[in-house]
């Protein structure tokens, strides 16, 4: 048992980027599914742009309606980052509901906003997309 199990310590050494990045995929999925199971109400999520500004209709729209729901019992996804997904974090943290970052890390792009509570971040755009 010992030579097996050495044998497969020798195999994991030799194994590819590739198979390394199919564990980090796996990982971020894991992650993320458990994070969210542990929310204790059912969630809907708002996406929209990143550009609109806080003194625009949508952005106003966005955060009312997240708001609207956050009181109704539903808590809000959204990929946490600015404009439309920062309005519906926002509408959520103020009804006191789950406000859900499904955050993809971008060499040159913003950080997450600040009404994000429950926060899952990606390397891999494809998994975010797909929680």
């Amino acid at each position: 048992m010992a030579e097996m199990q050495q044998n497969i310590i020798d195999d994991l050494t030799r194994v590819s980027p590739d198979a390394w990045r199919t564990l980090r995929i796996l990982s971020e999925l894991v992650q993320a599914f458990d994070t969210l199971n542990e929310l204790q109400r059912k969630c809907i999520s708002i996406f929209g742009s990143a550009r609109a500004t806080a003194d625009s209709k949508d952005y106003q729209a966005a955060e009312a309606l997240a708001n609207l729901l956050g009181r109704a019992g539903y808590g809000i996804i959204t990929g946490g980052g600015p404009g439309i997904m920062e309005a519906a974090n926002k509408g959520a943290c103020e009804a006191g509901t789950d406000s859900v970052g499904l955050h993809i890390q971008l060499p040159f792009e913003q950080g997450c906003n600040k009404y994000v509570t429950t926060l899952c971040n990606f390397r891999y755009f494809f998994c975010a997309k797909n929680i």
